[in-house]
């Protein structure tokens, strides 16, 4: 399999999108995203959505010129329109206003509507942290997941993350924040979908059936819908998560719920017009002040103290850590993107 330096991989992207109706300012900004999700091992959310992303603008799914706009419509909310654009300009849009206000508000919400796939839930907040702020994000998506006890999927898989600002390390290093980002199902639909491709069986936990029954073919369960959090014995704390992240992301936002969204990987049919909700908070508005993270950084040493311990998104940073000596692409893929970055 080839690899590319990210930031060739990066042009290489983003000459995809420029041949697919797509902006060139947007281009690149999706392009990082994905190039960023790939370099963290997040495959599901990196280069293989390039195809998909393409051909959806191609047939005006998502719109590749559309430009976000923003309305402070509270003192501490932020309502931004993504205009049936990609989410990643509306996002960026968002956290950076939110990022002039929040020293006089201490919290404020960003509301995003009308939108496409979020990405990875956990850049999103991190970037906040890396102003030194603490973030939750939220976004539901196409629907796949049932409620508990149903088998009709309603709840998208709806991801949830959150980051923390850390201190410095004892020889001045600067720490990456805290990453905590998970989705209200077993796994990421995307998994499913690259397993599908691939050819190859999940475990009899990830996905059910049309009947709510568990399946180890992945295309048996993308016809169905994905096991939530917690499996045979919880999994109704994570489908009541699932419709906490629908009201959050679709009915405050005015956006769709899952079941009205189309999906993310089909190249034709109406805008999935999903939401997303970010909530930004500065740690020296609150009871903590300006010791939070130093508080934080208490927690985090008592966790490592104990054996076989580690943070969330260690994992990750170790795979980042890694990126700049190249990111690997699976032959077939590599092709297309050069195939399409060359059809202009």
């Amino acid at each position: 399999m080839p690899k590319f330096a990210p930031a060739h991989l990066t042009d290489l992207i983003t000459r995809v999108f420029e041949n697919s109706r797509v902006a060139p300012a947007t281009a690149r900004i999706v392009a990082e995203a994905l190039v960023r999700a790939e370099a963290d091992g997040i495959s599901s959310h990196g280069v293989a959505r390039v195809p998909p992303y393409a051909e959806q603008a191609m047939n005006g799914k998502v719109d590749g010129f559309a430009e976000p706009s923003i309305a402070r419509t509270a003192a501490a909310v932020l309502d931004v329109d993504s205009r049936i654009g990609f989410a990643f300009p509306a996002i960026r849009l968002g956290l950076e206003a939110a990022a002039d206000i929040v020293g006089d508000t201490g919290i404020v919400a960003i509301g995003i509507k009308h939108s496409h796939h979020f990405g990875v839930a956990g850049h999103h907040v991190e970037d906040a942290a890396n102003r030194g702020l603490m973030a939750l994000a939220f976004s539901n998506t196409p629907a796949a997941i049932a409620p508990w006890g149903g088998a009709r999927a309603l709840y998208g898989t709806n991801p949830i993350a959150f980051a923390c600002p850390r201190a410095d390390g004892p020889d001045g290093e600067k720490r990456p924040p805290l990453v905590i980002d998970l989705s209200v199902s077993t796994v990421a639909r995307g998994k499913v979908v690259l397993a599908a491709k691939a050819g190859e069986t999940i475990p009899d936990d990830w996905a059910l059936d049309a009947d709510g029954r568990p399946t180890t073919d992945p295309k048996v369960g993308l016809e169905g819908s994905m096991a939530p959090l917690g499996g045979r014995s919880a999994g109704a704390k994570g489908a009541a998560l699932g419709l906490m992240v629908e009201l959050l992301c679709g009915a405050l936002t005015g956006s769709n719920f899952g079941y009205q969204g189309s999906s993310f990987f089909e190249p034709t049919g109406a805008p999935p017009s999903i939401g997303h909700l970010i909530l930004v908070m500065d740690p020296k508005a609150f009871g903590g002040g300006a010791g939070t993270v130093a508080r934080a950084e208490e927690m985090f040493a008592e966790i490592l103290k104990e054996p076989g311990t580690r943070l969330p998104g260690d994992s990750r940073l170790a795979k980042r850590a890694a990126a700049p000596d190249g990111i690997t692409v699976p032959d077939a893929l590599a092709a297309e993107l050069e195939a399409r970055a060359a059809a202009g």
